[in-house]
């Protein structure tokens, strides 16, 4: 019958799945990061000791504050290979900044620069239709280069006290700068989650074109991905300041690397559209945790690019055969 009531139960059936379809990457994820710790655990006995889970929280902010921009480049098929250089010059306009302004302003002025470089990527990227590698490849030296010029090659010392209680303070045991990582990712998650900026973005990665045609804001969005990108590097440069006192111009240096490799073990396509802020978040902390048992079974630090390195084109070779799988398992049911 046309009138014929469906039971609620029935009506939830179908949206659980798709709920728990849609999340299957970042369980498969939680999963994978639950084991490593196990074994960790097992192979030191240091791993489940307090300071070294502090210390893996501490470890976990920059990688993490600049991973969140990166998210949102290569949501939109970009990338960005300026982060780790940007850091190190947004680093010395904060030191710099210091001197002459108070705290809260030094900070403002790091994250416009920061701010400022992302619209130069993002609008050359997008109305100069120039490839997104070339462009922040240019300006990852750029970037450096400015460090080294404006800090006359030397390294800033002697910051405000104030700035080192960002790393040094704690909320309820737990290290204010991991909560202002865990605020961060939740701001980001609920953007692209629930904003029309946030579905502009994905639409954007899936099919560009298609998102132009439909009358989205497609130039606004680009640039603004790039923007933020640049923007939270500012502040992974105020927290890395916070962590040491001092401003070096070669800081952050391959930071770049282990974003990309941290959105990419997170699940996200280089190909754009698809991946999840939360995603990114546990591959963060899987990078972490990767670095953290390398160092605590005293493998040589050479030896770590290699590890990252292999694990970045691990994971995308895993996803390209899951997407694989995952289109043959839509044309099936199409068919069906």
């Amino acid at each position: 019958m046309s009138g014929e009531v469906v039971p609620r139960k029935r009506r939830r059936a179908p949206a659980l799945r798709r709920l728990f379809r849609g999340a299957q990457l970042e369980l498969r994820m939680l999963i994978l990061l639950v084991l490593l710790s196990f074994g960790l655990s097992l192979i030191s006995p240091y791993f489940f000791t307090l300071s070294n889970i502090l210390n893996v929280m501490d470890q976990s902010v920059i990688t993490g504050i600049v991973s969140i921009g990166q998210t949102f480049v290569i949501l939109i098929a970009g990338i960005d290979l300026s982060v780790g250089s940007l850091t190190g010059a947004t680093g010395i306009v904060l030191g710099l900044s210091f001197s002459v302004l108070p705290v809260p302003l030094a900070i403002l002025c790091a994250i416009l620069a920061g701010g400022f470089a992302g619209f130069i990527n993002g609008f050359i990227i997008t109305k100069g239709r120039v490839a997104a590698f070339i462009v922040t490849l240019g300006m990852m030296s750029v970037g450096r280069s400015m460090a080294y010029v404006l800090s006359g090659a030397n390294s800033i010392s002697q910051l405000p006290e104030s700035l080192g209680e960002l790393a040094s303070s704690t909320v309820l045991g737990v290290p204010t700068n991991f909560i202002v990582l865990v605020v961060l990712y939740a701001i980001a998650w609920y953007y692209l989650t629930f904003t029309k900026g946030g579905r502009t973005i994905y639409a954007i990665g899936s099919n560009v074109e298609a998102a132009r045609t439909a009358g989205l804001s497609v130039d606004f969005y680009s640039i603004l991905a790039y923007v933020v990108s640049g923007a939270l590097s500012a502040v992974a440069a105020v927290f890395l300041a916070a962590r040491i006192l001092s401003i070096d111009p070669i800081a952050a240096t391959g930071l770049e690397l282990d974003t990309i490799a941290a959105v990419v073990i997170g699940g996200a396509s280089l190909f754009g559209g698809r991946g999840t802020i939360i995603g990114t978040f546990i591959g963060v902390l899987i990078m972490v945790l990767i670095r953290n048992g390398l160092n605590l079974l005293n493998v040589n630090p050479y030896w770590q690019g290699t590890a990252i390195g292999s694990i970045i084109v691990a994971a995308v070779l895993l996803e390209r055969f899951l997407s694989a799988r995952e289109a043959a398992r839509r044309d099936d049911e199409e068919e069906g």
